[in-house]
């Protein structure tokens, strides 16, 4: 665990001490058939440059940097994955719909 996610104390001098951390329980993956993705067009805080967003992906952070590397593999283009939504770079929001259909994701907006 990273020192960010303990709460509340700095240091303590009992050597027995634990740390407490909140930790969140990631969400099981939802079968892609159920999964509510939303793809959109963005250019806002990316230096002016075009990118595809899609976000409503339910499942462990695993299973999206999954998808989001076989999008980029398929496309042949750069991304990322974090905080939940897959970032590709480029206005491709066409192509990743209907590859997204292919690999059974099918409510897609």
């Amino acid at each position: 665990m990273s020192r960010k996610q303990a709460q509340g104390i700095v240091y303590s001098t009992n050597p027995d001490f634990q740390y407490q951390y909140d930790e969140e329980p990631e969400a099981e993956t939802l079968e892609p058939g159920q999964q509510k993705l939303r793809v959109s067009i963005e250019r806002h805080h990316r230096g002016g440059k075009t990118a595809t967003v899609i976000r409503g992906f339910v499942g462990t952070d695993d299973d999206l940097s999954d998808l989001a590397r076989q999008l980029k593999n398929r496309l042949g283009v750069g991304g990322s994955a974090k905080e939940g939504e897959i970032i590709i770079q480029g206005e491709l929001k066409e192509k990743v719909t209907t590859l997204l259909h292919t690999l059974g994701y099918t409510n897609t907006r």
